[in-house]
């Protein structure tokens, strides 16, 4: 080199010791114009470029320093490093490996090489090469953090927390760590520990964005969704474009029911991200919940148009169809549907199938879909141990609708009745306390009412374990609020669905399902994952109920004084196209006559109207009752002359409803367990000359009867006849049955025998 140059090179060493890099920059570059070759030259720009984030420039010149002199230890580490830095992981892997062979006991050459192995998804490998950093450096932090990461990615979290542990024991103050820590807990479902390592991460670096955003995530896991908007909020005041913050938001707000804040959360979420189709299914949920059905039809269908594959939501979009009646595409849209089903795809959840489908075989296979994806057994709670013998058989029922709710409008006689000297019953409530007449008549019909909606599933199983609970008998199955996943931690030694969800759960953790003979002809046990219990009539009632002494005329419900009333207060997403056919078809054969419907929304009031227009019937012969206190929609059934059941999700409490206030009900039995039920409650009332076995039989028959007024009478007057003296209004016949099934089924556990088909019917 000139002496020239020489001196040059001195001058721009020196400044790039002083942090001048522009001076130095400026010098090292005509130092490499006049001489391509000068090493010191290219490797120290190549380490200027490289603090400047300038990495591949960094990494074209220290490669050609590399080519004039391959064994300086250095060179060969910078340019790995360059290399890494700017993505090009493969190209690095030589000079990484160059490096660690010229200088094999420098750990912080082995920890770059193992990032970059670790970037390659080589972890063994990079697990080996850490292993080399820690024993030359034991103390070496930043290779205990990513040894951690590396074995997080292998899946082994227990070792993963290890290294995270010794990371912050040598380092203290390092928020990644912590932060890692976090997320390992968190995948270890260790929430309360995850969420303090979020803490720390916080602490020591409070703006720490993704540290509050899985804070926030964990807070809402925890139930605590106060705390977690909180920290979402934090997360938006760092960056208030982080679209999923707000998404998160929106998702605690609406487990809040603060359905409205909620759509706004979602709205900002798609505004930043407008392709976020989790963002527009939200939301469409929201505006689900607030009866908003149109806007949440037009949501989904916006989150499908983006991802079509996405999970559940084409059934949630035809269910949501379903609820306003609209009908355009209702057969393709069915047919595509099920073809998924039976391809093991996740299309629709169970509890919508049931009103679309008679096929117990597609219900058991969509049922063991969902169940598998969202509620899978779980081990997390080791086994249950051998709960010994005891004088009274601790029974929990388990519910999110201890309160005005269909479900306790059936069972609350049924809690009040139980033995209290043979069984001890538990509530286990986590539904919202409406302080209802009915929420206070059910906390005192227990002996214990737990309200537990702010604990975990795993929380309420460990509960349920602890407080020795020997029959868990869950209300809910697979609707709305109901907690599937308390169950899935086997939250007793003997488990059983009844009442609340008309099927199977297909979950291999749900030993029992309550049923009848009718409901479940022995030929259709193959279609349930669960072992069938059948009772000698299915369905319990509360023989408390009032009917109000309101007499209601017909002009005051709007209804013709002497036409024929037929009547269906079914929710309307039980009708289906070929059930208002039917409808269609004996109000056209009985011109004196009317269809007296229940109308969830005005959609669903519109829609039916237009369908009537469509089919030759106007659309006035359509009347439409709203929603009013029980004891006077009892009383208001008195002023019609035959219910008109759906198919196949039959009418269950409304059925009972209507036989309880004295008025006949004619349904057409299907296959399913759905299908089913109200020919379980007719039988049980001794009507069964009101079950059909086809669409043409039923319509024939309701025509029938609208035209004998002698025979309409006379079956009027059986009813009433058979309500307090056949089973379906026998509650203290119920109970006793019950209580047997659960004395066979507690005997069958103290004697080691497994579930097993119960038959008392």
């Amino acid at each position: 080199m000139n002496p020239q140059l020489q001196m040059m090179l001195q001058q721009a060493l020196q400044s790039f010791q002083n942090g001048n890099y522009e001076r130095a920059d400026s010098i090292l570059v005509k130092i490499i114009k006049a001489d391509s070759k000068n090493l010191p030259a290219l490797h120290v720009l190549g380490l200027i470029k490289a603090s400047q984030k300038k990495y591949q420039e960094a990494a074209d010149l220290l490669s050609k320093a590399a080519r004039l002199n391959p064994n300086e230890a250095s060179i060969q580490y910078n340019l790995a490093k360059s290399l890494a830095d700017c993505g090009s992981f493969r190209e690095s892997i030589p000079h990484h490996k160059k490096a660690v062979e010229l200088m094999p006991n420098n750990p912080e050459a082995l920890l770059n090489y193992a990032i970059t192995l670790g970037a390659l998804a080589s972890y063994e490998e990079a697990l080996n090469v850490l292993d080399k950093a820690i024993l030359i450096q034991p103390n070496y932090a930043e290779a205990f953090l990513n040894h951690g990461l590396i074995l997080a990615a292998l899946n082994r979290l227990e070792d993963a927390n290890i290294s995270f542990d010794s990371a912050i024991r040598l380092n203290p103050s390092s928020s990644e760590s912590c932060f890692n820590k976090g997320i390992v807990l968190t995948k270890l479902n260790k929430l309360d520990e995850a969420l303090n390592a979020y803490i720390s991460a916080i602490h020591l670096n409070p703006d720490y964005l993704d540290a509050w955003l899985n804070r926030g995530v964990v807070l809402h896991a925890l139930k605590c969704y106060g705390e977690a908007i909180d920290a979402f909020n934090m997360v938006i005041k760092l960056n208030p474009n982080h679209f999923q913050a707000w998404f998160n938001k929106g998702a605690s707000l609406k487990e809040l029911q603060r359905y409205e804040e909620a759509l706004i959360a979602y709205d900002n979420s798609i505004n930043l991200n407008v392709e976020y189709s989790d963002a527009w299914v939200n939301k469409a949920a929201a505006l689900h919940e607030l009866k908003r059905f149109n806007e949440s039809i037009e949501a989904y269908q916006h989150a499908l148009k983006l991802n079509p594959k996405i999970d559940w939501v084409e059934g949630d979009l035809l269910h949501t169809k379903m609820k306003v009646c609209l009908w355009d595409d209702f057969d393709e849209s069915l047919i595509a549907l099920t073809d998924k089903v039976r391809a093991g795809e996740k299309s629709i959840t169970p509890f919508p199938l049931l009103s679309l489908v008679d096929d117990g075989l597609l219900q058991k296979q969509c049922s063991t879909i969902y169940a598998n994806s969202k509620f899978p057994l779980n081990a997390k709670l080791g086994p249950l141990n051998k709960l010994l013998q005891k004088e009274r058989i601790r029974i929990g029922y388990f519910s999110a609708d201890f309160r005005n709710h269909a479900v306790s409008a059936l069972t609350a006689q049924l809690f009040e009745l139980h033995n209290k000297q043979k069984f001890e019953i538990i509530a286990f409530s986590y539904g919202p306390d409406d302080q209802s007449l009915m929420r206070n008549r059910l906390s005192k019909a227990f002996d214990q009412f737990l309200d537990i909606g702010s604990q975990s599933d795993m929380q309420i199983a460990k509960l349920s374990r602890d407080l020795g609970i020997d029959i868990a008998i869950d209300l809910g199955g697979f609707t709305t609020d109901s907690r599937p996943g308390i169950f899935s931690y086997r939250a007793a030694p003997i488990q059983a669905g009844y009442i609340g969800y008309l099927g199977t759960m297909g979950a291999n953790y749900m030993d029992y399902l309550f049923a009848d003979k009718t409901i479940i002809p022995h030929e259709a046990e193959q279609y349930y994952s669960e072992k069938i219990v059948y009772l000698p009539s299915y369905q319990v009632n509360d023989t408390n109920r009032k009917i109000s002494d309101e007499i209601f005329s017909r002009e005051s419900l709007g209804l013709p004084k002497d036409e024929f009333v037929f009547a269906c207060f079914n929710n309307n997403y039980k009708i289906l196209p070929a059930t208002f056919n039917s409808w269609m078809n004996i109000l056209k054969a009985t011109p004196k006559s009317v269809l007296y419907l229940y109308a969830d929304n005005p959609w669903s009031k519109d829609n039916l109207m237009k369908e009537a227009e469509a089919r030759g019937v106007k659309a006035d012969r359509l009347i439409f009752g709203g929603r009013i206190d029980a004891d006077q929609y009892l009383a208001r059934y008195r002023a019609c002359d035959l219910f008109l059941d759906t198919a196949p999700y039959n009418a269950g409490t409304t059925a009972s409803d209507a036989l309880w206030a004295g008025l006949p009900v004619l349904t057409l039995i299907g296959q399913s367990f759905p299908s089913r039920v109200a020919s379980s409650l007719l039988n049980a009332v001794g009507l069964p000359e009101l079950v059909t076995s086809s669409a043409a039989e039923y319509e024939i028959r309701a025509i029938e009867l609208a035209m004998n007024p002698e025979m309409m009478s006379a079956i009027k007057l059986k009813l009433v006849n058979n309500q307090l003296t056949t089973l379906l209004f026998d509650t203290p016949r119920f109970t006793e049955s019950i209580e047997a099934v659960y004395t066979k089924m507690y005997g069958d556990y103290q004697s080691n025998v497994g579930p097993n088909h119960i038959s008392l019917g």
